[in-house]
């Protein structure tokens, strides 16, 4: 899989609507490096709290196929982004939608007006396609992308990743989490088990929502659409460990796929084959996305920088010297 961001960032001080302060951007997930459109991969997605969007979230579940790249963006720009998603692979499929198989983007969000001029709809399809062509397996993190503009709790938030490699049955799997954080309240925080949020003696400038997070998992375990979907709701452990709640405005979705069992969309009239692991050779995969998904959300925090966004809302980073102190004193490092 490959990752490309596209980060939007311009201007200070009071929020004139469509002008700025910008804080958002683009973030793209490719599930490999060929055409998804053509070559789709197998999928689902769960959402722990409904309260946002997933875009393609009905052919998903009907399917359980992931055949756009997945693209993250702020709440506002989720028309914009999905508009040019299926611009860039009608561009790149000459026979897409011409005959019984149409371009649904697939596209979540999280919302990040508290420094955002959201309002303003500043993502272009420019920066759709910066996002999707810049995409490689060198994954950035912290504010940059979609999360350019996010917060997790309380503390200056966006893209994080973590992985792990897993033996079973056929070989050696990976399981790679990313995360688009913007939820939960400082006192919520914890880190390996340490309510390090209510610990930090540092200034708490609060923001009046608390949500979300989007949440990406791959692997090349060879599951199907259902085992997909029991891994994408073991995500919601992962988010657990780090002290959220799922607040009642917190739009919490998970989106799983594998790059395993990758049919060509243009067979027609064959029987197709897929091996497939054995659900009870499944929990090491789930303990890797529960952990995977917990370290990606701490590792958001650690990669992020402090930001100042609309009407002067300055969103710290996590202060990682005092962090680590907490969790030396507690035996965690």
């Amino acid at each position: 899989m490959r990752v490309g961001h596209c980060t939007v960032s311009r201007g200070s001080g009071k929020l004139e609507e469509g002008k700025g302060p910008v804080r958002t951007g683009v973030t793209a997930v490719l599930p490999h490096g060929g055409n998804i459109f053509a070559r789709p991969v197998k999928g689902a997605y769960f959402d722990l709290n409904g309260c946002g969007g997933l875009m393609g979230a009905l052919q998903i579940r009907e399917f359980g196929l992931v055949d756009t790249p997945i693209m993250l963006t702020n709440t506002m720009s989720m028309g914009a982004v999905a508009d040019a998603t299926v611009r860039y692979v009608l561009r790149h499929t000459p026979d897409a939608a011409l005959a019984e198989d149409t371009v649904i983007p697939i596209v979540s969000e999280c919302d990040d007006s508290h420094l955002n001029d959201a309002r303003g709809l500043h993502v272009s399809e420019a920066h759709v396609l910066e996002a999707i062509e810049s995409a490689s397996q060198d994954v950035r993190e912290g504010a940059v992308g979609a999360g350019t503009g996010m917060s997790c709790y309380d503390f200056k938030g966006g893209i994080g990743t973590s992985s792990r490699l897993v033996e079973a049955p056929g070989g050696t799997y990976a399981v790679g989490v990313m995360v688009l954080s913007n939820h939960g309240s400082r006192e919520e925080l914890l880190i390996e088990g340490i309510p390090v949020g209510a610990m930090l003696d540092v200034p708490n400038p609060k923001r009046v929502e608390q949500g979300s997070i989007v949440t990406v998992i791959a692997t090349d375990a060879p599951v199907d659409a259902r085992q997909l979907g029991r891994l994408a709701k073991r995500s919601s452990l992962g988010l657990a460990l780090t002290g959220s709640c799922s607040h009642n405005g917190s739009g919490d979705i998970a989106l799983a796929f594998s790059t395993a069992n990758i049919h060509d969309r243009s067979v027609k009239g064959e029987v197709v084959t897929d091996n497939l692991l054995t659900d009870r050779d499944m929990n090491d995969l789930f303990r890797a996305t529960v952990d995977s998904t917990s370290e990606a959300i701490i590792n958001s925090l650690f990669k992020a920088e402090t930001t100042e966004g609309r009407d002067g809302h300055v969103v710290p980073a996590l202060p990682i010297e005092e962090t680590l102190d907490i969790l030396r004193r507690h035996g965690r490092l």
